[in-house]
Formats: C-alpha cells, sequence, structure tokens
C-alpha cells in the first residue's frame, strides 16, 4: 500500500491560510478587560435594572423636597424654626413607623407575585392578643412573644391557604382579613383591652440621643429586609418567583414553600407593628391598624414594587411610606381635612400606577425590538 504523500504548502493554499495573529500580552488582555467591566459597571449602575431603581429613588427623595417646600410656603412661621422643623420631621418619621414596619413584609409579598389584604386584621389581632389579662399576667417579654407568634401563624394560615389550597390571593387575605376582625372583636369583647405593662407602653415614649424608638424598630426592621431582598438567597427567590413562577420552578425552587414563608415574613411585620401600635395607643382593639393594607400597598406602589411581582426594592417602599407621611402632616398643620387627603393620596396612586404602566409598555416594546433585531 502507497503512502499518501503529505500536503504540501503552495503558494496559492498559503494564500488561502488565515494569517496568524501576534502574540498577545495576558497584561494587557487583563487590563483590557477590567476597564471594560468597569466602564459597563458604571453604565448598567445607571442605565440598567440597577439604575433604574436609583433613579426611582431620587425621584421620590425630589417629591419629598417638593412637599417641603410647599409646606415652608404655607407656613412660613413654623418652618422658619429649626427646632421646630428638626421636632416635626421626628414626629414624621414615629407616624411612618407603624405602616412602614407593615410596608416592608408587604413589599416582599407583592414582589413575590402575590398580594395581602389582611395585614392591618393582622395587626389587630396581634395587639388584642397580646392584651388579654392572661398575656400580659406573663408580662412584657410574654406580650412580645405573643403577638410576634400570632402575627407569624395567621400570616402562615395565608400562605398555607394560596400555595397548597390554590386559593387567588385577593380572596385568602380577604376572606382572613374579615375572620381576623371577628376574631379579634370576639376576643376583647368589643372592647378596649388596656395594657398595663410600663415597658410596652414606654416604648413609644422614649428616646434615645433625641430620636424616638419606634424611628431606631423602623431602621431596624427596614435594614433587615434590605439585607433579605437583596443579599441572600431568599431574596433572589422571590424575585424569581414573582417574575415568573414556571421558570422558578423549573430552577429547582419549591415555589408553594417560598409562597407560604413570604406571607410568614408579612405576619411577623405585622405581629412586630401590632406591639409599636399597642405602645403609642396604651391599648389594643379589634378596630385598630384600620385599612393599613391600603397604605402599605399604596407606598409599596409608589416606591417602585411592580403590582405583577418580580421586581421592587425596601428604600423606595420606605420612601414610598414617607411620602404619605409627610402629606398627611402637611394637610394637618394647614387644617385641611382628611376627606382632601384621601383624594390626594388616591390621585398619587392612580398616577403611579399609570406610569409603572407606561414603563412596562415601553420595555416590552424594547423587548420586541430586540428579539426583532436579532432574528434579522
Amino acid at each position: 500500500m502507497s503512502e499518501v504523500p503529505a500536503p504540501t504548502a503552495t503558494p496559492e493554499r498559503a494564500a488561502q491560510l488565515p494569517a496568524q495573529s501576534p502574540p498577545v500580552d495576558p497584561a494587557e488582555t487583563a487590563a483590557a478587560s477590567d476597564k471594560a467591566a468597569a466602564s459597563t459597571g458604571r453604565l448598567s449602575w445607571w442605565r440598567g435594572d440597577g439604575g433604574e431603581g436609583a433613579k426611582r429613588n431620587l425621584g421620590l427623595i425630589g417629591v419629598l423636597a417638593a412637599l417641603i417646600v410647599v409646606g415652608a410656603i404655607t407656613k412660613p412661621d413654623l418652618y422658619g424654626d429649626p427646632s421646630w422643623v428638626w421636632n416635626n420631621i421626628l414626629a414624621i418619621l414615629q407616624l411612618a413607623s407603624v405602616v412602614g414596619v407593615v410596608t416592608v413584609g408587604m413589599t416582599f409579598v407583592i414582589i413575590g407575585g402575590g398580594i395581602d389584604l389582611s395585614v392591618g386584621a393582622i395587626v389587630a389581632l396581634a395587639g388584642v392578643w397580646c392584651t388579654t389579662v392572661a398575656t400580659q399576667s406573663y408580662g412584657a417579654g410574654g406580650m412580645i412573644f405573643a403577638a410576634i407568634v400570632v402575627g407569624i401563624c395567621v400570616g402562615l394560615v395565608n400562605g398555607v391557604l394560596i400555595s397548597y389550597g390554590r386559593l387567588v390571593p385577593f380572596i385568602a387575605t380577604l376572606a382572613m382579613l374579615v375572620a381576623a376582625r371577628g376574631l379579634a372583636a370576639s376576643i376583647s369583647n368589643k372592647q378596649t383591652q388596656v395594657s398595663s405593662s410600663t415597658f410596652i407602653n414606654d416604648i413609644a415614649a422614649r428616646k434615645v440621643l433625641g430620636i424616638p424608638v419606634l424611628v431606631y424598630i423602623l431602621g431596624a426592621v427596614v435594614l433587615a429586609g434590605w439585607i433579605l431582598l437583596n443579599r441572600t438567597t431568599f431574596g433572589r427567590r422571590t424575585i424569581a418567583v414573582g417574575g415568573n413562577p414556571e421558570a422558578a420552578r423549573l430552577a429547582g425552587i419549591n415555589v408553594r414553600r417560598h409562597t407560604m414563608l413570604l406571607y410568614g415574613l408579612s405576619g411577623l411585620c405585622c405581629g412586630v407593628a401590632a406591639i409599636m401600635l399597642t405602645s403609642q395607643a396604651t391599648s389594643a382593639q379589634a378596630a385598630m391598624a384600620n385599612l393599613y393594607e391600603l397604605d402599605a400597598i399604596a407606598a409599596a406602589i409608589i416606591g417602585g414594587t411592580l403590582l405583577s411581582g418580580g421586581r421592587g426594592t425596601v428604600v423606595g417602599s420606605l420612601l414610598g411610606v414617607i411620602i404619605f407621611a409627610t402629606i398627611t402632616n402637611l394637610f394637618a398643620i394647614n387644617g385641611l381635612s382628611i376627606e382632601a387627603q384621601n383624594m390626594v393620596k388616591g390621585g398619587i396612586i392612580v398616577a403611579a400606577v399609570l406610569v409603572q404602566q407606561l414603563q412596562f409598555k415601553s420595555f416590552t416594546r424594547l423587548l420586541a425590538r430586540n428579539r426583532l433585531t436579532t432574528t434579522t
């Protein structure tokens, strides 16, 4: 058998072969990649998904600044006093503290693709339960423990009904709203239950370094919520479940269990809020925390949380709560009616939802344009 001669590099074949690239210096390659990554990072921070949240929060801060300007124009004598301005800021933060804690839990639920209409009723039930004579006999620790456990248990019941009972979140939490209010009224016999715990009652009155303790509690809950959402696997799973539950399930996430835990987290926040509200009123009743669910949902929407799920920030929700508290304070110092205040709040909510819809439509158009460019 004759051997096949090896191919020779003829001038014609050599002309067809691609030219060899010169050797690349690894140091230059690393420097170029670092420079590109840095420029891409800066671009994505401001123009990408991360920058969108930053822009929205800056816009909310601008709204707060505009409200302060309105207050300074309408009440220049008050805003001209620095001590009054500082005390008014503390009053606004204290006013926002209870609803702010509830809003943190609501933000997680909405990001996860759900809704919770029972948060106000859970706060009332936890407050009434922790102020019964039997519970108060265990002292402040027993009251705090009871409020938190009741909040978590009721929240988990919501989660089980929605995740494993396959009930629509709107229906399940609406039924819990009615049931929890009814149970609170039955336990309290439709009476106001006075808190006899000095420690609990002093939480709202106590200050540390001139700042109310309620503000510190709000800050601690917001910080914990921010870390949980942005720095843990739980937060990433929450965004994934809210964005696309089926894709999250295929990725190995137990969607049912995670949804149940989200409602349990909301109940935990309601239990903390019940202690705070009981401290402010030094009592609890079945009608307390009325319409807190609407305030929490509105604040989350104003803060940029998408109603369809998959997107939201704890900081934005906090700014939404502070904006509503500032509006309430502004109407109070100008002697305006609560009815006018509610109309303004309703208009803000409608405007925020319309902005979300416009942003979502523009985003879908961008995706469609990118698909068309890719296929062609």
